[in-house]
C-alpha cells in the first residue's frame, strides 16, 4: 500500500475530470501541497464514458465565461502536457422543427451575443449541408455555433492530472477515503487504510458519490444518480472527423461521429434514477443493463432524422450512471455547513464541457476565499435542506433530466415534488383560484384566475394564458389596492447587545436609527460588490427585523452569521416560519385598513419608512409602511396561527373599493415599472452600488465605516462606467424575458437581467445592465439610440436611469 503524507494544505478527494480540474487550477495559483485521491483509478465513475461534448451555450454570462475557459483550456492542454486530449472544433448544430423551437434557438442566438459567444441563425438547406445525412423536411431552421468542440473525456483528464503533477500535486490512485474528519465545525482532514491525513481544505469531487461523503459531516449535496443512454453503431458512411454535432432537442437526442461511427444519445423526458439505496462499494467502471424499450422511443425518431441510421447495425448499446443535481445546474463552492470543506459535484451530463472553468473558479475560490466573479447560479449555499431529501430529489431528477433538452419556457415549472412549503394562507389563496409557482419549495401564487379561467400554466414565448388575470391585478394596485402573501418571504431576527454593531458593519445604509424605522440597504463584499438586498427594521434598542426575498433566505442568514465576530454578543436566527406577511398595496390601502387598525394610519402618525405594533381586528402585528411595487401600502407581519383572521378581514373591508388579491407575476411588473432590483438577476456580488443604481443607499460617513467602503472609495464621485438601466421597448406587442441584447447605436452593450410588461406604461419594461467601457456622466451615459433584440428583432427603447413610472416617488410618501 502507498504511503501517505500526514499533512497536505489541500486535499482533493475524486479522480474525474472535475477533480483533476482542481487540483490543476490549484497549481496554476501556486498551491504545491495538494494531495489527490481516488478510490479507484483516475476517470471512473462517470468520467470515462462521457460523450465529451465540449460548447460553450450557456443561459447565463457567467457560466458562458467558465465554458468559453473550458474550450480555450482544451484548445491548448495537449501543447501544454504533451498528453493528447482528442479536442477538435468542428462546430454543432441546433436544429428547430417548430416554430416555439425556433424562437427559442433565435432568443439563444441573442442571449449568447450578448455573452460574445458566436452563434450564427443558418437555414434548414444550410444546416443539411453541414450534416449531409439528415433529413431537414420538418426543419424550420436552425443555429450554428462554430466554436463548439468535443474530445475524448479520458485522454484529457490524464491531461489535466498531468499537468496537475507537473505543478507539484500528487494525485494517488486506489486510495478510498474512508472518514473526513472534523473538529469545531470545520474539516480537519481525512482518514484513508493508509492513515490520517491531516488538512483544512477538503475538496468534495467525488461525482454520484458526492450526496453520501456530503451526508457523512451533515452536509447536502442535492444530486441523485441517473441511468443515461447512447448508442454507437458499426462504422457508418458519412461519418468523419469534422462533421458537426448535431442536437435535435425536439426529439431528445444528439448525434456525433465517434471514430467513423455515430453516437446516438438521449435526454428522455423521463429519467430512471439509479442506485436509490447508494451507490456499489465496487462500482469502477461498470455499466447498467440494457433497457432498449425505454430507449425505443428515441432511436425511432432518431432514425426519422437520419434515415441511413435506420441501415447500420448497433455496436454498442450503452447506459451507464451520471449524476442530476435538485434543479439541473451544477453544485459548486464552500459547504454552508462545514467550514473548509468544498464541492464540485452534480453537472448533468456537462461535466466534460464545464470540466475546465468549473475547476478554475474553484481553485480561485479555495485560495483567494471568494469566486471570479459572481456564481450564484452553481453556488451550493442556494438549497434547501428539504432539496436533499430522497423524497424530493428522486422524483425531482426524473423530470429535470429530461427538461435539458424539453422547451425552456418562460416561467417554466417544475411538476415534480411540489408542495412542500406551504403558507398559512394557502388554503384560502388556492381557494381564490391561484396559479402557483414555486420558489425554495414554496407554493407562491402567481396569478388568480377569474371563475371558469385555467389555473394552470399553458407555456409560450408570447402572452402566456395568465398575462390578462395578471394585468388586472397589476392596474388593481396601480387604480384600487392588491393584496399579495408575502408569507414566503425571509424573516431574520437579529438580538443583542451587538446586534446594531453587527448590523451596522455589514449594511452600508446607516442602522443606528430610532426603533419603529425601516432601513433599505445592501450587504457588500469586501470588494464592493452587493451581496445582500435587504430591508432592516428596528424593533427596539437591541432588537432588528431583517427582511428578504424567499430564495436568498438562507443565503443572507449565513452570511450574517459569517460576519458576526467570536466576542459579539448577537443571536440570529430565522424567525420565517413564525409569521405570515400580507402586502396591502395600492392609493385605497389606507381606506381598507384604517378602519381595521388600531393606530393612525395618517403620513403625519405613520410616515413611509415607519414600523408599527398596532392591531388588525383584534390580532398584534407589525406593520411596516414599505413597497416593493411603487404604491401607498403596508407590508404586515402577523403571528402565522392567526393570519386567517386578518387577511379575512382585510379582504372583507376591500370588497366595496374593489381590492383584488394580486400575484407575484403582478409584483414582478409592478416592481419592473418602478425600477425596483431584484438580487440574483439586476444586481449580483460583481455590481457595487454606485452600478446598481443605489449609490443613495451607501451611509459613507457613519461611524465605523462598513465592509466594503474601502474598495468602494476610489470610485466616489466618479462616474461609474457600468449602470443598471431601465427599458421600455416602442413597440407594445414583443415581450421581454431575460438576457436580450441590449444596443446602442448598433453595438451591443450590455443585456436585460429581468423583464415583465408594464400594463401602466404600455409596453414590456426590462432593468439591463450597460456598459460604456470608461467612466461616463448620465446625461451622456444614455446619449444615442437604443435597441432590444427580441429573438432577431431590433426593437427601439426608450432607456432611463430613474423609474419610468412615478420618477420622484410621491406615491409611495402620499
Amino acid at each position: 500500500m502507498q504511503t501517505l503524507p500526514s499533512h497536505a494544505r489541500i486535499i482533493v478527494i475524486g479522480g474525474g475530470i472535475i477533480g483533476c480540474s482542481t487540483a490543476y487550477h490549484l497549481t496554476k495559483l501556486g498551491v504545491r501541497d495538494i494531495l489527490l485521491l481516488e478510490r479507484k483509478r483516475l476517470t471512473s465513475g462517470t468520467t470515462w464514458h462521457a460523450a465529451g461534448l465540449v460548447r460553450a451555450a450557456q443561459y447565463t454570462q457567467n457560466l458562458a465565461r467558465l465554458s468559453k475557459y473550458t474550450i480555450d483550456l482544451y484548445a491548448g492542454l495537449e501543447a501544454e502536457t504533451g498528453q493528447p486530449t482528442g479536442f477538435v472544433q468542428p462546430g454543432s448544430i441546433s436544429i428547430a422543427t417548430n416554430p416555439a423551437r425556433w424562437e427559442e434557438l433565435l432568443r439563444g442566438v441573442g442571449m449568447l451575443s450578448s455573452f460574445g459567444v458566436e452563434a450564427e441563425p443558418i437555414t434548414a438547406r444550410e444546416a443539411q449541408q453541414k450534416w449531409p445525412m439528415m433529413n431537414v423536411d420538418d426543419v424550420v431552421g436552425a443555429v450554428w455555433y462554430p466554436r463548439d468542440g468535443k474530445c475524448n473525456p479520458v485522454d484529457t483528464t490524464m491531461a489535466l492530472a498531468r499537468g496537475a503533477r507537473l505543478g507539484g500535486a500528487r494525485i494517488v490512485e486506489n486510495m478510498q477515503v474512508s472518514r473526513i474528519l472534523t473538529a469545531n465545525g470545520r474539516v480537519t482532514g481525512v482518514e484513508t487504510p493508509a492513515g490520517v491525513v491531516h488538512s483544512d481544505v477538503v475538496v468534495n469531487c467525488t461525482g454520484m458519490w458526492a450526496r453520501q461523503l456530503g451526508l457523512s459531516v451533515g452536509v447536502d449535496v442535492p444530486l441523485q444518480a441517473c441511468e443515461h443512454f447512447y448508442i454507437v453503431t458499426d462504422r457508418m458512411e458519412g461519418m468523419h472527423p469534422n462533421l458537426p454535432v448535431m442536437r435535435d432537442m425536439d426529439h431528445c437526442a444528439y448525434f456525433k461521429e465517434d471514430a467513423g461511427k455515430l453516437l446516438l444519445g438521449a435526454f428522455e423526458p423521463v429519467a430512471k434514477p439509479w442506485a436509490l439505496d447508494g451507490i456499489p462499494e465496487d462500482f469502477e467502471f461498470g455499466e447498467l443493463p440494457e433497457d432498449f424499450e425505454h430507449f425505443a422511443p428515441i432511436l425511432e425518431d432518431a432514425i426519422k432524422r437520419v434515415p441511413s441510421l435506420g441501415r447500420v447495425g448497433i455496436r454498442k448499446f450503452f447506459n451507464g450512471p451520471e449524476s442530476f443535481s435538485a434543479d439541473g445546474r451544477y453544485i459548486l463552492g464552500p459547504a454552508p455547513e462545514l467550514a473548509g470543506f468544498f464541492v464540485a459535484a452534480g453537472f448533468n451530463s456537462i461535466g466534460i464541457q464545464s470540466g475546465g472553468g468549473a475547476g478554475m473558479a474553484l481553485a480561485h475560490w479555495i485560495v483567494e476565499g471568494a469566486p471570479p466573479f459572481d456564481l450564484w447560479d452553481v453556488d451550493i449555499g442556494r438549497f434547501f435542506p428539504h432539496q436533499n431529501k430522497s423524497t424530493f430529489l428522486v422524483p425531482r431528477v426524473s423530470e429535470s433530466l429530461g427538461l435539458l433538452y424539453a422547451m425552456h419556457w418562460p416561467f417554466r415549472q417544475y411538476a415534480s415534488s411540489r408542495g412542500i412549503r406551504l403558507s398559512p394562507l394557502h388554503d384560502r389563496i388556492a381557494s381564490a383560484g391561484a396559479g402557483f409557482g414555486e420558489v425554495a419549495g414554496y407554493e407562491r401564487p402567481n396569478w388568480f384566475g377569474d371563475p371558469g379561467e385555467r389555473h394552470e400554466y399553458i407555456y409560450s414565448w408570447g402572452r402566456q394564458n395568465w398575462f390578462e388575470a395578471s394585468a388586472r391585478e397589476h392596474r388593481a394596485v396601480r387604480e384600487t389596492a392588491g393584496l399579495f402573501d408575502q408569507s414566503c418571504f425571509g424573516k431574520i431576527s437579529v438580538k443583542g447587545p451587538d446586534a446594531r454593531a453587527l448590523l451596522d458593519r455589514v449594511s452600508c445604509n446607516a442602522i443606528d436609527i430610532e426603533p419603529g424605522r425601516i432601513v433599505y440597504t445592501q450587504w457588500l463584499n469586501e470588494r464592493g460588490g452587493i451581496e445582500a438586498d435587504v430591508t432592516v427594521t428596528r424593533l427596539a434598542q437591541n432588537d432588528f427585523l431583517v427582511v428578504t426575498s424567499c430564495a436568498s433566505t438562507l443565503h443572507d442568514l449565513r452570511h450574517l452569521r459569517r460576519m458576526a465576530r467570536p466576542e459579539e454578543c448577537v443571536t440570529i436566527a430565522d424567525v420565517s416560519d413564525e409569521f405570515a406577511m400580507l402586502g396591502l398595496m395600492g392609493p385605497e390601502a389606507r381606506r381598507i385598513l384604517a378602519p381595521l387598525a388600531s393606530a393612525d394610519l395618517s403620513t403625519e402618525a405613520f410616515p413611509f419608512g415607519a414600523s408599527r405594533r398596532m392591531e388588525i381586528a383584534g390580532v398584534p402585528v407589525r406593520a411596516g409602511r414599505i413597497t416593493y411595487v411603487g404604491e401607498l401600502g403596508w407590508e404586515i407581519l402577523v403571528p402565522a396561527a392567526q393570519a386567517g383572521t386578518v387577511f379575512d378581514s382585510v379582504m372583507e373591508a376591500g370588497r366595496p373599493v374593489g381590492l383584488r388579491l394580486a400575484g407575484y407575476h403582478a409584483m414582478n411588473s409592478l416592481r419592473l415599472e418602478k425600477a425596483y432590483r431584484h438580487w440574483g438577476h439586476d444586481i449580483t456580488p460583481d455590481e457595487t452600488p454606485a452600478e446598481a443604481g443605489l449609490g443613495y443607499c451607501v451611509a459613507w460617513d457613519k461611524p465605523g465605516g462598513f465592509i466594503g467602503r474601502e474598495a468602494l472609495l476610489p470610485g466616489r464621485g466618479i462616474p461609474p462606467s457600468r449602470r443598471v438601466v431601465q427599458f421600455l421597448l416602442e413597440d407594445p406587442d414583443p415581450l421581454l424575458i431575460h438576457a436580450e441584447p441590449i444596443l446602442q447605436d448598433g453595438r451591443v452593450v450590455g443585456r436585460i437581467t429581468s423583464g415583465m410588461y408594464g400594463h401602466n406604461l404600455g409596453g414590456a419594461v426590462g432593468l439591463g445592465q450597460v456598459d460604456a467601457g470608461v467612466p461616463t456622466a448620465p446625461d451622456a451615459f444614455l446619449a444615442g439610440r437604443f435597441e432590444i433584440d427580441v429573438a432577431g428583432r431590433r426593437i427601439p427603447a426608450r432607456a432611463s436611469l430613474k423609474p419610468l413610472y412615478d420618477p420622484k416617488g410621491e406615491r409611495v410618501r402620499d
